[in-house]
């Protein structure tokens, strides 16, 4: 298809860079639904009699499929382009919800994964890597302000879809039909939202840069280099790997509140004087994707200034110490809870918007949506390990007796260790050695020894 041609779609002189990150927010925010799952939960555990472990199923699989498709899919989006990702994302996305719609209606809980998670999944991996690359190459000169703004949507999806699906399983009800309605309704609405940022996205002309801009390393920040890496040859350094323990540690250790936001905080309160109803617990999902969204542009935009490796000593350290303050102070204080979990979230959503400026930093621009991709592996784990440790712990603490803070001690326990691991292995994180950066024009013509040749240069990139 001519239209999705990355050749159609470089921007003429004087396109206005900023009409970018509106683009990516029209994919993000859609795909961003997924963090209102938890919404759902409670009704499909209701009308399909599943458990909660069950009822996180399709939603973990959905991470599960987006790190896969990511990784897999990130060398094909960066030679097709943004707006064939989008489009792919828009596909895959939208049938995901038309058919997991099938799946409630005809009371098949496997029909519900297969479509969230499975096909629905591909369009959050596609979707969500696809206009990363194509920011930094507008912004080269503030990459953690421009990912921060478009991951923001990401963050910030829930804060619409949240209250907007509850509002329709109020209105179509909570029983099989009224939620395969909602689930209808989804699929077309987000289907047109999403095909806005299709229609205007571009890419930037070989070799242009911001008017006045010159990349430079700044001494005070010795991870950034100006050297590149490739995709191949980045997956062979230690810093990769140890940026994937640190992805996956973070994101572990947030979604797993994300995804059981709603029946967590009722849980916490049920034996309280001040028990939380099921609308309140609405509200609080979308108070923490406020705190997703607003982290993924704030803490962003501060790792321009301060540097990568410090603002996750942030929020690795201080995420753990927040995990403490809620096992130790329990259901004292609701407002505390809500505190808390919100500074939480914050840090998990920034950690999504500051990896790519990370892994910019460390391996350069050259193929950076390709590595973003392979590095999202890490939340295919983490999508599938995080809400597996909350909801299968709360399930047998549950079995056993226990209600209260006491469904959650040991989970809560078990995050804060995991955030020590990822803060170790951020410090741990060195510049890029010399042998695996990318060979400088001039000395292309000549070829590097096997152990050190990167993956060959296409040559429209030459």
């Amino acid at each position: 298809m001519g239209f999705l041609d990355r050749s159609r779609i470089v921007a003429g002189a004087g396109w206005n860079r900023w009409l970018i990150p509106p683009a990516a927010l029209a994919i993000h925010f859609s795909i961003g639904q997924a963090y209102a799952w938890s919404v759902f939960k409670i009704p499909l555990e209701d009308s399909l009699d599943i458990s909660g472990t069950a009822s996180a199923l399709p939603f973990q699989i959905g991470i599960l499929v987006l790190g896969l498709s990511a990784a897999f899919g990130g060398t094909l989006v960066e030679r097709k382009g943004p707006r064939w990702a989008m489009f792919v994302s828009l596909v895959a996305f939208s049938t995901g919800f038309l058919v997991a719609a099938l799946g409630v209606a005809t009371r098949n809980y496997w029909l519900v994964v297969l479509g969230y998670g499975g096909i629905g999944g591909v369009g959050l991996g596609i979707g969500y890597i696809a206009p990363v690359s194509t920011l930094m190459k507008w912004f080269p000169d503030r990459p953690g302000m421009a990912t921060g703004t478009a991951i923001m949507g990401f963050g910030g999806g829930a804060l619409i879809a949240s209250p907007w699906s509850t509002e329709m399983l109020k209105a179509f009800g909570s029983d099989t039909s009224g939620i395969a309605k909602t689930f209808l309704v989804h699929g077309l609405a987000y289907a047109v939202f999403m095909s806005l940022g299709v229609v205007l996205v571009r890419v930037p002309p070989e070799g242009w840069r911001p008017a006045g801009w010159t990349p430079r390393v700044d001494a005070g920040k010795p991870l950034v280099t100006t050297a590149n890496v490739s995709a191949r040859n980045a997956v062979r350094t230690p810093q990769f790997w140890l940026l994937w323990v640190v992805l996956c540690m973070n994101v572990t250790a947030g979604i797993g509140i994300l995804e059981k936001a709603a029946p967590m905080i009722q849980d916490f309160f049920h034996d309280t004087a001040s028990p939380v109803s099921a609308s309140a617990a609405t509200g609080f999902v979308a108070l923490l994707s406020l705190a997703n969204m607003a982290g993924r542009f704030v803490w962003s935009s501060v790792s321009d200034a301060v540097g990568r490796k410090n603002i996750y000593r942030l929020y690795l350290g201080a995420g753990a110490l927040l995990y403490l303050t809620l096992m130790l102070e329990k259901d004292s204080s609701t407002a505390l809870f809500v505190a808390s979990t919100m500074v939480i979230l914050s840090f998990y959503g920034g950690g999504f918007a500051t990896v790519p400026a990370y892994l910019k930093d460390l391996f350069g621009t050259y193929q950076v949506g390709a590595i973003h991709g392979r590095l999202l592996t890490a939340w295919s784990v983490a999508g599938v390990a995080g809400p597996l440790i909350v909801d299968s712990i709360a399930d047998s603490a549950h079995e056993d007796g226990r209600s209260g803070p006491a469904l959650y001690t040991f989970s809560f326990s078990l995050m804060m260790g995991l955030l020590v691991i990822g803060f170790i292995a951020n410090e741990l994180v060195r510049p890029v050695n010399p042998k695996f950066h990318e060979p400088e024009p001039a000395a292309r013509e000549e070829p590097a020894p096997p152990e050190e040749t990167p993956d060959p240069i296409p040559a429209e990139r030459r």
